[in-house]
């Protein structure tokens, strides 16, 4: 029954996330960046536009506990191409692309809707870059984590939501070296290099996974209540 009723509640949200999907392909692009306050954990002025801001560390906590905290074995048949993106948002816009512009300062796009300017801050290495090239889109969860803790069970549909959510903290420009690195290893596994950004990253790690009623391993949930300490430094 308690699967059944986590299988409702998912395909509910998936459900809503495709709809706003479907508004996204006509919302019209932004075309400028502003600065809003200092950045709480580096000191920067970012954008107005940045990861949509996961629960704070109280709400995190609480996430966290109800997550089902169990061994995740390697499903076999895993493909990224069973979670197709980037999807088109809008115009010649795709999620990569709208991403870019969100994350960055200054971004001049093209008719194309390519980043052929700006600079990016890389959050969890801490490095400034100036070429689009050298920025990647990083699932916070990765595709990977997600199909062996329960996304294996979904719908094409539900992954490319999965896969394209900007709605939730689920996407953010990082370093392509820092991406890499990651691949698809959870907290237990990695860390982002820059301290500072445990206490988002992990609440962000965390929602996302409640979000969509994904495991958690129990290496990864003693990474993330130690991440989410940091909260508190």
């Amino acid at each position: 029954m308690i699967g059944v009723i986590r299988h409702l509640r998912r395909t509910a949200l998936l459900t809503a996330l495709l709809a706003l999907a479907g508004l996204a392909l006509t919302a019209a692009p932004a075309t400028a960046t502003s600065d809003a306050g200092p950045h709480a954990s580096t000191g920067r002025t970012p954008s107005l536009r940045e990861l949509p801001e996961p629960p704070d560390a109280v709400k995190a906590r609480e996430l966290l506990a109800d997550l089902v905290v169990a061994d995740e074995d390697d499903v076999p048949g895993y493909s990224r191409a069973k979670f197709p993106h980037w999807i088109t948002q809008h115009g010649t816009c795709d999620t990569r692309e709208v991403t870019l512009q969100r994350d960055g300062q200054d971004v001049i796009q093209d008719d194309q809707c390519r980043a052929v300017s700006g600079t990016w801050y890389s959050e969890y290495d801490g490095l400034t870059i100036d070429s689009a090239s050298r920025i990647d889109i990083d699932h916070v969860v990765p595709l990977k984590e997600a199909w062996r803790s329960g996304a294996s069970e979904w719908t094409t549909p539900e992954r490319r939501a999965f896969a394209n959510d900007l709605v939730h903290s689920q996407l953010i420009a990082v370093s392509y070296s820092s991406n890499r690195k990651k691949g698809d290893k959870d907290p237990g596994n990695w860390k982002p290099p820059l301290h500072s950004y445990w206490c988002t990253y992990s609440r962000a790690w965390i929602s996302v996974k409640a979000t969509y009623q994904l495991t958690a391993n129990p290496a990864e949930a003693a990474a993330l209540s130690e991440m989410l300490d940091t909260c508190n430094a």
